[in-house]
């Protein structure tokens, strides 16, 4: 990316969790196994994969929601894990997270103008309740809202708007980056293409950074600026968007991308699938070496004995010992 700014920079970064279920010795689950990565100021960065590949965690791990058990995630140049206080405060007001479920993430006692102002209440900006209701209103007309929404509850708006209250609570702050989880997944397809064009527009005009997490890959092409293929916790593939979709060199990364319908039958009669074989494996217990290596039709016997690592092959990087 040339000597554009890093605004979000992962180190082998590493959250496990304890698992709770059942007697005797606890296990441990491997939810994000040694992740590096940066996101550059303004850009959309897309992470894809499985549902259990680690993406909602590593999103969350980022924004505090939980607690990383090793490794480093510097936001602006400033350790996350060492933050307290006002750097903190700063911090929280530069990071924000949009939830997956707009039906879940709203509090229904709150009308609308209450649930976009609380952000500004607890970090004490704009003192005066005016500043306050203008600053509201402002933000309700950039997600395409009317100012009159604002003393309505959530019940009384669609999916898609409830997301676009979600969105104008989150801009609130002013932030620099923001972790999108799944922000389209409980929408209707016929909405999810206006959310996605109102995030795009925001950005080109507040210049803000995205981690777009999603299972839609067709989506995650069309918003992203670079793509990361996550898998069991791991980034096997990393690179720009318009690369990775139109020659993936991962063998999971091909797979997923098969799977992604195409529009035109007869062009879409000639497409070769690619079927995996077998289950995702459990976190708790992941496969040695390669990942990937169980469900993997090329898998070598050096697969089952390191963990290769993510290394450059044309502009990209890739983890695979069949790729160089």
């Amino acid at each position: 990316m040339g000597d554009r700014e890093v605004i979000v920079s992962i180190n082998h970064l590493k959250t496990y969790f304890q698992d709770s279920k059942g007697f005797g010795k606890k296990r441990i689950i491997r939810a994000v196994d040694d992740v590096s990565l940066d996101i550059y100021r303004g850009e959309t960065f897309g992470l894809v994969g499985e549902s259990g590949s680690g993406k909602s965690t590593l999103g969350r791990t980022i924004v505090k929601i939980h607690q990383p058990t090793d490794g480093k995630i510097l936001v602006n140049g400033q350790d996350i894990a060492t933050l307290s206080g006002a750097a903190l405060k700063k911090f929280q007001k530069s990071t924000q997270l949009i939830f997956q479920d707009p039906y879940a993430s709203l509090n229904p006692r709150m009308t609308v103008g209450e649930i976009i102002r609380e952000p500004m209440v607890i970090h004490r900006i704009y003192p005066m309740r005016k500043e306050q209701d203008e600053r509201v209103a402002e933000l309700l007309q950039i997600v395409g809202l009317k100012p009159d929404h604002i003393l309505r509850y959530p019940h009384e708006f669609s999916g898609g708007q409830r997301q676009r209250i979600s969105i104008a609570r989150t801009l609130a702050l002013g932030p620099e980056f923001i972790v999108c989880d799944e922000p389209i997944s409980a929408l209707d397809v016929s909405i999810q293409a206006q959310i996605i064009n109102l995030l795009k527009r925001i950005q080109k005009e507040l210049g803000i950074a995205y981690l777009f997490i999603a299972h839609d890959l067709s989506m995650v092409k069309y918003i992203s600026d670079r793509i990361g293929v996550m898998y069991l916790g791991h980034i096997v593939e990393l690179g720009d968007s318009k690369e990775v979709y139109g020659k993936p060199l991962h063998p999971y990364t091909q797979a997923l991308l098969s799977a992604i319908p195409i529009p035109d039958p007869d062009a879409g009669r000639g497409k070769k699938r690619i079927i995996l074989r077998g289950e995702l494996p459990s976190p708790i217990n992941p496969p040695s070496g390669c990942p990937f290596r169980t469900r993997c039709p090329y898998a070598m016997k050096q697969c089952a004995e390191e963990r290769p690592k993510l290394k450059e092959v044309s502009g990209r990087l890739v983890a695979c010992y069949r790729v160089g």
